[in-house]
């Protein structure tokens, strides 16, 4: 039998979600080493579930069998890990998800089509954002916006910042509420 301090050392130290292009990614492994804790992207562990990257998962199996897979990583990250989780940009839109979520320190790396645009450029490996990419952008803002504030615990503005200001940001609101 496990006390209530073993097992809340396997709930994540903070998830990040944002949208393609927040820095989830980029800003979550810089946090984990600063906080010496181990960094875990969703993403990566559907790919090495499927064997291949997600635009193929997308492309060969579609859109429907990717968010099961995603919901199944989340489940198991948030389960099983206990330092920074990245989510994929559209974990939040299974509502499964959001609920997993709603008592975990969730942090919301907000950031606007024009920054999120010249973060992704024209990447293969984003298969929502084929063809006009910032159109797809705005979109998936729009649509995905009010899902990110229902599921976070804080929100971090990433337009026009430093990666080291919003690291350092990340940083504090998870050591200010782990007080």
């Amino acid at each position: 039998m496990t006390s209530e301090s073993e097992s809340n050392e396997r709930r994540p130290l903070a998830v990040i979600v944002g949208a393609p292009g927040a820095g989830k990614t980029t800003v979550g492994r810089r946090v984990a080493g600063l906080l010496n804790v181990d960094f875990r992207d969703t993403d990566l562990d559907i790919s090495a579930a499927a064997g291949k990257p997600v635009s193929e998962i997308f492309t060969d199996d579609g859109e429907d069998v990717f968010r099961q897979l995603e919901r199944q990583a989340v489940q198991a990250g948030l389960a099983t890990h206990s330092g920074i989780l990245a989510l994929g940009g559209g974990a939040i839109m299974d509502e499964q998800t959001r609920d997993l979520l709603a008592d975990h320190r969730v942090i919301w790396l907000r950031v606007g089509a024009s920054d999120a645009a010249k973060r992704v450029g024209l990447s293969g490996a984003r298969p929502l954002l084929f063809g006009n990419v910032r159109g797809r952008l705005v979109s998936l803002l729009e649509e995905r916006t009010p899902l990110y504030e229902q599921v976070a615990s804080a929100t971090v503005d990433t337009d026009g910042r430093s990666i080291d200001v919003i690291v350092d940001e990340v940083r504090r609101v998870i050591t200010e509420e782990s007080r």
